[in-house]
């Protein structure tokens, strides 16, 4: 278990390219390895890391540590030992500083109080209330910028928030384990009793568990959530649980059926309920079923704050999201196992590389091309 634990974790570090770096790359990519420890408490905000550099060294740094709490750039300037040091100091950060007042005042405003000469900045934030009066305030201040230093590391980083921002919707994951003859599901005979499918190795369940922790919501269909009765938690790995999301348009999920127990929050879109209604830490939300569902439900996530999707559904909803444009990575698991009949695996086409092979399966990870330029 320790060595599966290790081996996961290594695929969370930011990697320097074997090419030797610029000095402000090497700054830069001190504040992206600083914005990765936000992981998982700042959404729907974007992870931010910034360092304070006076005569080559590093004086300060800080990262966005919760959503509400105050900005990379604020937990920088606190860090500083000798608060004389910061004026006519640089200052990288790995996004555009805030402008605007939000839950906390603009972090431009405080860069220009502190006097800071020259402020490095790795990419222009995509979102419409602040892109680019961040700059031009640093700028009319008389503070040097410098823009797009490791743009394409620091936008992977947030790939989230940017589709998030640019969409207008979470960024949606899709995974399923299928049969290496190509099945999700083994045939259903009508009125035998639900039980779930395995197919995923114990090595891939601890994978899944590792991106639930990591994404704000997971996704399910009625049948699944019938079949399996699943707990959509993070039982196997450390980290808080995703809100849970169910399309049950009839209301035939059973009451204390695990996926709308207490453990966490849980959405369910229905035509069964005419207004919004709770129970516990289950929202039902009344949605008209048809053409666009599935836009439609993603808008109202974004409503809700929520910046990713994963989406664990049966065939039918992962087939949907796939044909609707509605994805921007997949990981599939195909076992070394063959069920000869049952429920085809969905059919995606995208940029794919092999992820993670053991001698029982592997998982294919793939990227929808569209919806990542």
């Amino acid at each position: 278990m320790f060595l599966v634990i290790f081996h996961l974790l290594k695929k969370t570090h930011i990697n320097k390219d074997k090419i030797k770096m610029t000095t402000d790359e090497k700054f830069m990519h001190r504040c992206l390895q600083l914005s990765l420890l936000g992981k998982g408490h700042v959404s729907p905000n974007p992870m931010v890391g910034a360092v304070i550099v006076k005569d080559g060294k590093i004086i300060g740094e800080g990262y966005h540590r919760q959503y509400g709490g105050p900005h990379a750039e604020v937990n920088a300037f606190e860090s500083v030992k000798d608060k004389s040091q910061i004026e006519g100091s640089d200052m990288y950060v790995s996004l555009e500083p805030y402008s605007h007042f939000g839950k906390t005042p603009p972090c431009a405003n405080r860069i220009i109080q502190e006097k800071i000469k020259r402020v490095i900045i790795a990419v222009v934030d995509p979102n419409p209330q602040v892109a680019g009066r961040g700059i031009r305030l640093l700028q009319a201040a008389g503070i040097e910028v410098e823009l797009n230093v490791l743009e394409k590391e620091a936008k992977d980083l947030n790939k989230e928030f940017f589709v998030y921002q640019t969409f207008r919707r979470p960024y949606i994951y899709l995974k399923w384990a299928q049969t290496k003859d190509n099945f999700i599901d083994k045939k259903r005979i009508p009125g035998q009793a639900a039980e779930p499918t395995i197919i995923s190795t114990d090595f891939h369940k601890i994978l899944v568990h590792k991106i639930r922790a990591e994404v704000s919501s997971i996704m399910v269909g009625t049948n699944t959530a019938i079949n399996d009765n699943p707990f959509l938690t993070t039982r196997l790995w450390a980290g808080k649980n995703p809100t849970r999301i169910v399309i049950d348009r009839s209301g035939r999920i059973p009451p204390g059926s695990n996926i709308i127990n207490n453990e966490a929050s849980t959405f369910v879109y229905t035509e069964a309920v005419d207004s919004e209604q709770s129970s516990g830490s289950t929202t039902y939300i009344p949605i008209i079923f048809g053409e666009d569902l599935l836009k439609k439900i993603m808008a109202d996530l974004r409503v809700r704050k929520i910046n990713s999707v994963l989406v664990e559904g049966g065939r039918q909803l992962l087939q949907s999201f796939i044909d609707a444009g509605l994805w921007d990575e997949a990981f599939v698991e195909i076992a070394e196992k063959e069920f000869h009949e049952g429920t085809p695996a969905p059919v995606i086409h995208g940029e794919a590389t092999v992820n993670e092979k053991d001698n029982d399966s592997s998982i294919i990870h793939l990227k929808n091309i569209i919806s990542t330029n």
